[in-house]
């Protein structure tokens, strides 16, 4: 079987569209490739898929190759326009489609284009390749603008687009290296904000739960994913005063259960714990379900908000675990149509 197939990261493309634009305003012929090198040493050649300007002004394109990863920026055009500048240096400006920071907490100052600081490095040595005057460098992705609303730049505090990202220049399928980023981010900018009282979702049916059920600002609500485990352990670090979950047992359910990556593919359905804890609870069988959604359904009104309050109860139990107990943990079910099911913890913070 072939092994799946690596691709560029948007700091990586940036600094290839940098480094020919770069060319073009000094007057050089911009190659088919432009060769540039990665954090680690080794150097890789992108294809230029466009180029022009003059000797006041250079821009170049690259065409975005995510590889065989499921990237929301593959195949966009990643634009770099390159100017001579009065400020000593390189400096950074967002074009179209590129995000501007807004919140404290991440790694560039709020004002700052989303060009984060490995990309940077990246970018400048290209171009530092190709001539020591003082330039200006603005990225631009078209469309990054309706793209990064599929992404966490608009809860991170990243508004107007994208990030150029990338700490290794090359983007390896499924790794998650990108989500677990993005999550150390949003921690990030709750603890620079301020938040004590956290709020984690498993994704969109949690958060339009939470936003139903109870009072928080942005920056309290972070959406985890499947990244169960690597979350709690990033929060385990912080002093906060408490910890909210909201979400669906379909994925909640299966922290008890010892699976910390929730991922359908990573982890087997929570449907038999959650029935045999209903078995359990009730000192009876219960109807047979395919899905968690499915079980509750068939059960009472009363039992359901029994067994409902006891798997919040696990869940909570085994969060708390996980965290060391360093601060109280609040469990909210919710249904698929964002129905309270039960809960267990003190909501009052939230409230």
């Amino acid at each position: 079987m072939s092994s799946q197939r690596t691709g560029f990261t948007t700091g990586t493309c940036a600094a290839a569209a940098a480094k020919a634009a770069s060319m073009i305003l000094i007057g050089r012929k911009v190659p088919e490739r432009v060769e540039v090198g990665l954090p680690d040493g080794t150097r890789v050649e992108l294809p230029i898929v466009r180029a022009g300007g003059d000797g006041t002004r250079g821009e170049a394109a690259v065409k975005k190759d995510a590889g065989d990863d499921p990237d929301v920026t593959d195949g966009a055009l990643i634009v770099a326009s390159v100017t001579w500048a009065r400020t000593e240096g390189v400096t950074f400006f967002a074009g179209e489609g590129v995000g501007t920071v807004t919140k404290p907490g991440l790694a560039l100052p709020p004002g700052e284009p989303a060009v984060n600081p490995v990309p940077r490095n990246m970018i400048s040595a290209a171009v530092r390749e190709v001539t020591d005057g003082n330039v200006s460098v603005t990225v631009s992705i078209p469309g990054g603008r309706e793209l990064a609303e599929k992404t966490f730049n608009p809860r991170l505090g990243v508004t107007g687009g994208l990030s150029i990202l990338g700490t290794s220049g090359i983007v390896r399928p499924f790794s998650g290296t990108a989500l677990r980023d993005s999550l150390r981010c949003a921690l990030s900018v709750a603890v620079a904000c301020g938040v004590r009282y956290p709020i984690l979702v498993p994704g969109r049916i949690g958060e339009r739960a939470a936003g139903n059920l109870f009072q928080f600002s942005p920056e309290q609500l972070i959406e985890v994913s499947n990244e169960w485990g690597f979350m709690l352990d990033q929060a385990t670090g912080e002093d906060f005063d408490g910890l909210l979950v909201v979400g669906h047992p379909g994925k909640t359910a299966k922290l008890p259960a010892g699976h910390w990556d929730t991922h359908s593919t990573r982890s087997p359905s929570a449907v038999p714990y959650v029935a045999e804890l209903a078995c359990r609870i009730l000192g009876r069988s219960v109807p047979h379900a395919t899905t968690v959604e499915g079980l509750f359904h068939g059960l009472p009104s009363q039992e359901r908000e029994r067994v409902a309050d006891e798997l919040a109860a696990e869940i909570r139990n085994a969060i708390s675990f996980r965290i060391k107990k360093r601060f109280p943990v609040t469990v909210v079910l919710v249904t698929l149509s964002g129905s309270l099911l039960g809960s267990s913890g003190d909501v009052s913070p939230w409230k």
